[in-house]
């Protein structure tokens, strides 16, 4: 049993996907109308407000928890049944998911930078792509997320996706760096056997036609791109977050407000990501932790483990492998520093 079934709350995934939408049309019609390069000041700006929105977000949605199980009849006849304690449980799944999200979105800022690199993209066009790649990114999840709720209803899934989760995560902590390489990519080796694309950029345009003859830009190529590396992570990310809860409004929510936050996030962090050299592992670990929780702890705790160690679990580990990341990218510095002088 959920308790924000689709059929009840049509209208507010309809609501919320409308906020998006206009959140979206003021980013890209207001904002960023003109094309610039991003500076430091701006993407920290506009992470705290997207950060702020979320924690927004959960506030309200606590209290509408908190309102809506007190004067649900249906919910208070369940024996044990605590409205205060189950809406504290529900804001709480908000929060660990949004972190949870918020911490595996730093894969993409790493392709994000390998990618704007290899096309050429210039700082000025970066915001463009991203806009249109994160709105691509909200369908594609949103599809991930409604396929995930119908089929959890089976329990032999959670088995597959808690494994999958768990072999996910040993494999990034045990495998070597892969090198990106956007030429090899399959897709976007099909779609230049049809497609003819200009050696050149041409402004912001994705597609410009030349001599009668369409013809896409490396500016679309690295909008395919993202979209691909997108859909590769959300095949982690979605099972992840259902391992911390079974509300797919939870899922959907704490989803969209990571990924809204995350141009901003790769303006802020795209000139340092070198120096989270052991983030990775971090992450692996979370994976290994969810995909635990899902196959193991929760049916150890009795059908649920409690939220709360998930969320000090989640945010320690993520705190211990940036802290780590620093110290070690600091040592190495100074290390390098005295060789040279030697």
């Amino acid at each position: 049993m959920t308790y924000f079934p689709f059929a009840d709350y049509w209208w507010f995934y309809l609501g919320f996907t409308g906020f998006v939408l206009v959140l979206l049309a003021l980013d890209l019609g207001v904002f960023h109308r003109k094309a610039h390069a991003v500076s430091f000041r701006e993407a920290s700006l506009w992470s705290v407000v997207w950060i702020v929105l979320a924690l927004l977000f959960n506030l309200l949605f606590y209290q509408y928890a908190a309102w809506r199980f007190a004067s649900d009849a249906r919910l208070l006849e369940t024996p044990g049944f605590d409205p205060q304690l189950a809406a504290r449980q529900v804001g709480l799944e908000f929060l660990t998911g949004y972190v949870v999200e918020k911490t595996l979105s730093l894969d993409n800022i790493f392709v994000f930078v390998v990618v704007f690199s290899f096309f050429g993209i210039p700082a000025v066009y970066q915001h463009r792509v991203l806009f249109y790649g994160i709105a691509g990114a909200l369908v594609f999840r949103a599809v991930f997320i409604a396929l995930g709720s119908v089929l959890l209803q089976y329990h032999w899934v959670i088995w597959v996706f808690g494994g999958f989760l768990i072999l996910t995560g040993v494999k990034m902590m045990l495998a070597p760096d892969r090198k990106i390489e956007p030429e090899r990519n399959p897709l976007i080796r099909l779609f230049r056997r049809f497609v003819p694309v200009t050696g050149e950029l041409h402004g912001q345009r994705f597609f410009v036609r030349l001599k009668g003859v369409l013809h896409a830009t490396p500016l679309f190529l690295a909008l395919l791109f993202v979209e691909i590396s997108d859909i590769i992570f959300a095949i982690d990310s979605v099972p992840a977050i259902f391992a911390l809860t079974r509300e797919p409004m939870i899922v959907f929510t704490s989803n969209v407000f990571a990924i809204l936050g995350l141009r901003a996030l790769y303006f802020l962090l795209a000139g340092a990501v070198e120096r989270f050299a052991l983030l990775k592992y971090g992450l692996a670990v979370v994976l290994v932790f969810v995909g635990l929780k899902m196959v193991w702890l929760n049916e150890a705790f009795g059908g649920k483990f409690p939220i709360s160690w998930s969320l000090a679990i989640i945010g320690g580990v993520i705190a211990v492998s940036v802290l780590a990341s620093l110290l070690w990218t600091r040592e190495g510095s100074r290390a390098a520093l005295l060789k040279q002088e030697d």
